[in-house]
Formats: structure tokens, sequence, C-alpha cells
């Protein structure tokens, strides 16, 4: 049985009979008779006492239109809910550390003064746990530091970032105009663990010049790696935006790279499968339009 046959006999019992049922569906008298007779056949009951030209109901059609009302009001409820649910949907968002650090709550702020029913839930991983959960359809979409390692995911540039070689005030370091990689990595080393877009970048720009990183210190913690540099237990290569407070403050020093240029895109990432409801596309929109005023 479809829904076309219990508004059939729904408008049989409002209107009183077959011929003004059919005059308000806009059908022909033959298919409104043809679908209460296929209903009665189905479900092996008589809904109809056909008593000279009128139709009364049965006691089994009493009930089955009171369940044929709940059916019609939920499908009119659902019809109507259906084309809001988009407008509603939560979303789950990624984000490495810097973009969640410095950027994410400002677009988070802006788009719940837009969508103010939306829930936004975020979670900050490095780029390579957030991948996988992309994969994983655990996320509508993410904002990450690096390129992604996987080729099966959508990968769209919003805007770009820098990271700066930090040592102590008090490090030597602190009083030479630049140093060079090489010099840079015979100093102790305090970096993000592998996995992170940080991490990746530096590892990156050390291959190329035929070094490899050898830490004295791994952390998953940004700001952990800060205090530790501004203590003077070593150096450090780190996103411009999370410093640039402590170097003001005088709590770091920028040491010059001369030979190393540390840049990174910040990027889109999301599953090409994945459906985007328009929350989701108004909200990747300001990402873009915030990554363009950065770059300005």
């Amino acid at each position: 049985m479809t829904l076309r046959h219990f508004r059939i006999f729904a408008a049989v019992c409002k209107e009183g009979g077959v011929t003004k049922a059919a005059k308000s569906l806009y059908l022909a008298q033959p298919a409104v008779s043809l679908a209460v007779r296929e209903l009665e056949e189905h479900y092996g009951v008589r809904l109809f006492d056909r008593i000279g030209r009128r139709l009364y109901l049965t006691q089994a059609g009493k009930e089955f239109l009171r369940y044929t009302e709940r059916i019609l009001a939920l499908c009119d409820e659902l019809e109507t809910g259906a084309r809001q649910w988009g407008d509603r949907s939560p979303l789950h968002i990624g984000s490495s550390m810097t973009i969640g650090t410095k950027l994410l709550p400002a677009l988070v702020q802006d788009f719940r003064r837009r969508y103010p029913s939306v829930r936004v839930t975020v979670e900050i991983q490095n780029s390579g746990v957030i991948e996988e959960k992309l994969l994983e359809n655990a996320m509508d979409f993410a904002l990450i530091e690096s390129a992604p390692r996987s080729g099966k995911l959508v990968c769209r540039r919003f805007s770009g970032d820098r990271m700066v070689a930090v040592c102590s005030p008090k490090d030597p370091l602190a009083k030479k105009q630049g140093v060079t990689l090489a010099q840079l990595m015979t100093k102790p080393l305090l970096l993000r663990e592998k996995g992170s877009g940080t991490r990746d970048l530096f590892d990156s720009v050390a291959r190329s010049h035929n070094l490899t990183a050898e830490p004295m210190w791994e952390s998953v913690n940004t700001q952990a790696l800060i205090e530790a540099v501004a203590m003077g237990l070593g150096v450090s290569v780190l996103p411009w935006r999370l410093v640039q407070d402590s170097v003001g403050r005088g709590l770091l020093q920028v040491v010059p790279v001369q030979d190393a240029l540390f840049r990174r895109d910040f990027n889109i990432l999301y599953h090409p499968d994945k459906y985007q409801t328009k929350p989701a596309r108004d909200f990747l929109a300001l990402c873009q339009e915030a990554g363009e005023e950065l770059e300005e």
C-alpha cells in the first residue's frame, strides 16, 4: 500500500463519498473507488458499508481512519521538517592547532550569529588524526595547516601562514643576526609531534637541506613548547601566530634562518562524497572570506 491509498481513503471519509473525494483530489471517480477496494482487499477488512448511494464507515473503517490520520499527520510533519533539517543539522569541524587557536573561535562566533540554532562542535587534533576522521565520516570538514596525505580528500586552500625559529632571549642565538638551518639544528630541538602540520613542514624543509631532525622534546601542546623554549631548554620552529604574543612580551626571541623559508597553506579538507548542508557551505564561505582578509 502507498500513501496515495491512505490519502484517498481519508478524502472519502472527509467528503462522505467517492464522487466528492474524487473532485477534491482531482482524480477520476473510478480511480478513487479502485484505491478503496485495493485497501479492503489488501487488509482483508470491509472499510465501508455501502447502503443505497451512501458510504458508512464500519467499525474496522473507523479504526483504520484513526491510524490513517496519524500516518498522514506524521508524513506532513516529515515533509515540513525535512526541508528545515539541513538548516539545523549540527556541524562537527576538525581543526589543527594554529587555526583552532587563532582563527576558528572568531569564525564560530560569526557563524553562530547567523545560525543560532545550529550546534557547532570542534575537535582540535594533529592533521593525521583529522584526515582519518574525515575518511571515516566522523567530521563534516576540517581546517588544517598542511597538505593532505590522502588523495581521497578534497583540498581547498583558503589562506597561508609562516613559521619562525624561536629561542630564549638569553640564548646565544638571540644575539645573532641570522643562522643557517644546519646551525639551528645543532641546538636542542623542541618540536611538535610527527603527524602535525607544523612538524610536517619542518621535516620537509629539513629534508630539502639533507638534514634530519632529532628533537630532544616532542609535544602535542604548542604552549608547552613555548614555555620550554622560554626557559632556555632549546629552540623551536613554530607558527608566528602562536608565538607572536610571547615574542611581544619578551619571553621569546625570533631567530632569522637565512637559508630556509617556513611557509605553508591553510587548507579546507572534506570527503568528496560528504553532503554539505547549507550551514556547512556558509561556514566554508566564511573561512574563505576570512582567509582572503588575512592575506590582504
